[in-house]
């Protein structure tokens, strides 16, 4: 029975990878807007139900972001006498490490076609938001001691958001450089650190 369950866990992996390698192609060659969830999965070769049992949406194809629980996990245990903005960085820098980092040029690819993308514009915020919310409520009840005030959580959090966001952005229209480095270079910045680049 495990091993029945592993090779339905590693088939539903290949599936849904199959789906991403083929939207991503499709998204480069005839635009976002002009691709179909039924193409993709006739170039995946499943059907659009299958499509659909992997991403909710077209869009989700790009912007879906598995990290909110850890990195909330991470900035409610970073220590509460610290300031809101350094728990935060604090919190994301160690979720960072803790996550196997994602494929370099998959998420370079779908960070291009979003950024590129004006109907996409709202759905990468509202990831960015949710993200934000995630962080807000961990600054607001902290693993020890008092929470952050609503307000001040929230203009932490929406700093590391437009810090990351703006950083990873950057990274996404370059050739060069790894993920890892456009995301703790954000953090760098915010937290003043000597090696942030100037």
């Amino acid at each position: 029975m495990p091993l029945r369950a592993t090779n339905a866990g590693g088939r539903r992996a290949r599936t849904r990878q199959r789906l991403m390698d083929a939207a991503l192609e499709l998204f480069e060659r005839q635009g976002y807007d002009a691709t179909t969830a039924a193409q993709i999965a006739a170039a995946a070769g499943v059907s659009e139900m299958t499509f659909f049992r992997h991403f909710a949406s077209k869009e989700r194809a790009l912007v879906d972001d598995p990290y909110d629980p850890v990195i909330a996990r991470q900035v409610a245990e970073a220590p509460g006498h610290l300031p809101p903005l350094v728990r935060a960085t604090t919190g994301v820098r160690v979720a960072w490490s803790a996550l196997p980092e994602p494929e370099t040029d998959e998420v370079r690819r779908r960070l291009r076609i979003a950024a590129r993308t004006p109907s996409l514009q709202a759905a990468m915020r509202g990831n960015a938001v949710a993200t934000e919310d995630a962080i807000v409520e961990a600054l607001c009840t902290p693993a020890d001691g008092p929470g952050t005030d609503p307000a001040v959580a929230r203009i932490a959090a929406a700093a590391v958001m437009a810090a990351l966001l703006a950083s990873l952005l950057a990274w996404a229209d370059a050739d060069e450089g790894g993920l890892g480095e456009a995301v703790l270079g954000a953090l760098d910045v915010l937290e003043q650190r000597p090696e942030a680049r100037r």
